[in-house]
């Protein structure tokens, strides 16, 4: 029997039915306090010896998040399927506000990703998933998918609704955000009972494009050893001239690449490029099993890992080598714990909107914690996706608890099954 109807087949609601008349779910929202005091403590001594208090404006945007979670939660979640295409169009402004041609579009570190709003700034990308989320949860939700005609207006509906705000994410440029979107837009079609056609054609075109960008890298791979050849640089990246290609893919994104596949090859010396990856991987892997205390991690005290990410990219590194193997199972407990509520409260909303916001929240917060993790131990490229609730940044936590306040208005105000 397939994932989704063990899920969804009647005979099995009573593994996951709400006992009695329980209409808030507690397990979420525990789970979501536990990381994010776990969060505002390892902010704290990720900075602790270069003095920095990002971790008293973690707590101010833990503070408002849990407001607004309360909010959200509160609103029955039609009303978000009413209003789907104003919050989508919302997004899509939000996104147009942090492009060259806006004059609150803010630049930082190379990248055009923040809107200046007077008091802080705020990363438009975050409200983008959510409205592109609801959108397309809402166009499944009014579709019949039956027949092939049927599935190709639905999957052009969707084509537009997400291809759009992931191309104006992808300029920005922001790969790591622009790359949750297919995930989620799968996992969607996928319980819509999408025909096994769609998907074997998407997987081939998938594989065309894993296949191009991998001839593109290695490529620049080439590229990167003949300027070493002729001596243009001194085992260095930084004078590396234009590496011309027909695909949209920045230099330095080509060398996050290379640093999970061929570090030698971008930064022979483990200095440049690999740098943050090397002592990530160091920090996680030097501490043991109960770890080397609160405030006592060499890599991130002694600035092996860089200040700049140990709070916010980095905090599982921090994490792993200050509580060890047990603290980090801890944490990665309470994440499986979360996704697994959500999508068991997937399987208790009777309709498709609910069933569908729910499943594509657990979907976001998976693909962010799988490769926020998996980048921190070797595993996947570095893409710069925070950690949900633990890592630095008040868009992305505002936006976490928005999403986990949708999945706890579907349980709210679902029908209970007889």
């Amino acid at each position: 029997m397939s994932a989704y109807s063990r899920i969804f087949n009647k005979q099995y609601q009573g593994l996951i039915k709400a006992s009695g008349l329980r209409r808030v779910d507690l397990l979420n929202p525990l789970c979501m306090l536990l990381l994010g005091a776990i969060g505002i403590l390892f902010i704290y001594s990720a900075q602790f010896s270069n003095g920095g208090d990002d971790w008293k404006k973690q707590l101010v945007w833990i503070t408002l998040g849990s407001g607004v979670y309360i909010l959200v939660a509160s609103v029955n979640y039609k009303i978000f399927l009413e209003y789907a295409h104003l919050i989508y169009a919302a997004g899509i402004i939000g996104l147009l506000c942090a492009t060259k041609l806006s004059p609150i579009s803010v630049e930082m570190m190379g990248a055009r990703r923040w809107v200046d709003i007077g008091l802080t700034t705020v990363q438009p990308t975050e409200g983008a998933k959510i409205g592109t989320l609801i959108m397309i949860a809402s166009i499944l939700a009014r579709s019949e998918i039956g027949t092939m005609r049927d599935s190709l207006i639905v999957l052009i509906k969707v084509a537009c609704v997400f291809l759009f705000p992931m191309l104006l994410i992808f300029m920005q440029p922001d790969l790591g955000s622009s790359l949750v979107f297919p995930p989620m837009i799968f996992a969607l079609l996928y319980i819509s009972r999408l025909s096994a056609k769609f998907f074997l054609s998407a997987f081939a075109i998938f594989a065309v494009a894993v296949i191009a960008i991998g001839v593109d890298i290695y490529g620049y791979s080439q590229h990167l050893e003949r300027n070493r050849e002729v001596g243009r640089t001194d085992n260095s990246i930084a004078n590396i001239g234009n590496y011309e290609s027909i695909l949209p893919i920045h230099n330095y994104q080509r060398n996050r690449i290379l640093t999970f596949v061929a570090p030698e090859v971008v930064d022979p010396q483990g200095t440049g490029a690999s740098w943050n990856a090397k002592q990530a991987r160091i920090s996680a892997a030097t501490g043991g099993v109960t770890g080397k205390g609160l405030l006592a991690g060499t890599q991130a005290q002694l600035g092996y890992l860089p200040q700049a990410v140990a709070h916010n990219d980095f905090i599982f590194s921090v994490i792993a080598e200050e509580t060890g193997f047990f603290g980090s199972v801890f944490v990665v407990g309470l994440f499986c714990l979360m996704v697994t509520n959500s999508i068991r409260i997937a399987g208790l909303a009777k309709d498709r909107f609910g069933m569908q916001l729910a499943i594509g929240v657990s979907v976001l917060f998976l693909v962010h914690f799988f490769i926020n993790i998996g980048m921190t131990i070797g595993i996947t490229p570095i893409t710069g996706l925070p950690l949900p609730f633990l890592s630095y940044g008040g868009s992305f936590v505002l936006s976490c608890f928005i999403m986990q306040g949708l999945v706890q208005s579907v349980y709210r105000y679902r029908k209970d099954y007889t």
